[in-house]
């Protein structure tokens, strides 16, 4: 989660300048006294935000130390008891105060997330709306998806099943749908009476901080929701404390390592993480109809999605029609300044995301892909900006084939039978969704049965409603978030046998 540059900083305390080499986020400056004396007690590691799109400092926030980060689990153990004793009607009327403190603020939240992420305001804001929804429907439907359950009853026993928070949760964002990921990540397990200490990854740095204080103006009982700041050392201490459970949205490898401390921990683990989503366009795909639909699911956030199409797999006859339109729908998406609300697709998150799209890009070159459109840095443009690109001759050795490619591009392979088709799609270690375009309703329905993912869809119809479950197959995660499935994924399941 870091990009490299060389910085000048300049001590707040002294004046002096010192050279930095390392990460854009992370550094360490004198706030105080600078004599040898008190250097030690007085250097605080800071992370600061750069907007992706223009390379400017935006601002920073303080990492949070080893004790700050105890000091919140150790708050939120104590609250948990009484928050989860409060029940769930009042816990809702405290969280419906938090949502209307998130409505209020959804302007600057936007625009912030927009600033530090790269993604274009209108992107920003439709996502803000969308999350407000969600939030919403988790506190209207609570009750509904909590509701205890007879399993079992004669004349004189019965056996009921009642779901119970698990106790403090660590809650570990991604940074590519800020607002989002706090709703599907926190808000399911406040409501079912956990208490939550959370971070955001380290790119985003002034929106959880303005996050955090939304939060606080919620009033929420000390100790339910807290954050901590700082990259993936903070999330490693954060989820070393005494807790009862890890959410976690990021990268497979960072989920890997979650996975194996909560086993030894002992303790339950929810995770959405990568994906290498197949789409399969089958010979009878109304390309009027699903192109557009195809090119959003791939390039929409600069391709920084999990679930975004990353491998189209195309019906030789559709193939050269497919190639041609898609790279004019390219050339006419206008790259730039995000928060212009004409412009259709901002720049990645960091240079590093540049920096790994071109080794992946020029691997898939060096073993004979083509480069249809796109495969540059944008001229005139100055920040992490990369085009959107679409590659042929791909082979499965290609980096773009075997590793998640989280960025604008598009590997392009052709098949000609249908098991063909559904081996190529399920050729990946990854399994987070999953896409087929055809107008024949049976053979959508066996493709959409034969691809070994969590989510899969059939031409445009979305399955990201909000009462639906979202989570993935394989290395794509463990659990499921929203609806009545997330909010039983943040509960221990209890069997309580009694007489009636």
């Amino acid at each position: 989660m870091e990009r490299t540059i060389n910085a000048l900083v300049k001590s707040k305390s002294s004046g002096s300048i010192i050279r930095l080499s390392g990460t854009n986020v992370l550094f360490t400056v004198a706030l105080a006294d600078t004599s040898p004396s008190s250097r030690k007690n007085d250097m605080t590691e800071i992370i600061t935000s750069i907007n992706p799109a223009t390379n400017e400092y935006l601002g920073e926030v303080p990492v949070s130390t080893p004790q700050d980060i105890q000091d919140a689990v150790q708050s939120a153990r104590t609250a948990q008891p009484a928050w989860q004793a409060m029940g769930l009607e009042k816990r809702v009327v405290f969280l419906r105060k938090l949502l209307e403190q998130i409505k209020n603020n959804r302007k600057t939240l936007s625009e912030i997330s927009s600033r530090e992420m790269g993604r274009p305001i209108t992107s920003c804001e439709a996502l803000m709306n969308v999350s407000i929804d969600r939030f919403a429907w988790n506190l209207d439907h609570a009750a509904e998806c909590l509701k205890s359950e007879i399993t079992y009853e004669d004349e004189t026993t019965i056996n009921e099943v009642v779901y119970e928070p698990r106790g403090v949760v660590a809650s570990i964002m991604a940074w590519n749908f800020p607002i989002g990921n706090f709703v599907f990540n926190v808000s399911q397990a406040l409501i079912a009476g956990n208490t939550v200490v959370a971070k955001y990854s380290e790119e985003i740095p002034l929106f959880s901080k303005h996050l955090d204080e939304i939060c606080k103006g919620a009033n929420l009982p000390e100790g339910v929701l807290s954050f901590v700041y700082g990259d993936g050392k903070v999330g490693s201490l954060l989820t070393d404390q005494d807790i009862d459970m890890i959410c976690f949205t990021g990268s497979s490898q960072t989920g890997q390592l979650l996975h194996e401390k909560a086993a030894r921990k002992g303790i339950h683990i929810l995770m959405e993480l990568g994906g290498s989503s197949p789409g399969i366009v089958f010979a009878d795909a109304n390309l009027d109809k699903i192109l557009p639909t195809i090119f959003a699911l791939r390039y929409g956030n600069s391709g920084q999605v999990c679930s975004a199409i990353k491998r189209l797999i195309v019906h030789s006859s559709l193939f050269e029609t497919c190639l041609s339109r898609l790279a004019k729908i390219a050339a006419g998406w206008k790259l730039g300044d995000p928060l212009s609300s004409d412009v259709a697709m901002g720049p990645l998150v960091a240079e590093r995301q540049v920096t790994r799209l071109e080794t992946q890009v020029k691997d898939a070159v060096a073993k004979g892909a083509k480069i249809i459109c796109g495969g540059k840095r944008p001229e005139g443009l100055h920040g992490a900006y990369y085009e959107p690109t679409i590659l042929t001759g791909i082979t499965k050795d290609m980096l773009v084939w075997t590793e998640e490619v989280f960025g604008p591009v598009l590997p392009i392979i052709t098949f000609e039978t249908y098991e063909e088709a559904i081996a190529m799609a399920n050729d990946t270690v990854y399994g987070l969704s999953g896409y087929v375009f055809t107008e024949d309703k049976a053979l959508a329905l066996r493709a959409t049965s034969e691809i070994k993912a969590g989510c899969v869809r059939a031409n445009n119809v979305d399955y990201f409603k909000i009462p639906s479950p979202f989570g993935g197959y394989k290395r794509s995660g463990i659990g499921r978030e929203n609806g009545r499935w997330g909010f039983h994924d943040v509960c221990q399941v209890k069997v309580i046998a009694r007489e009636k």
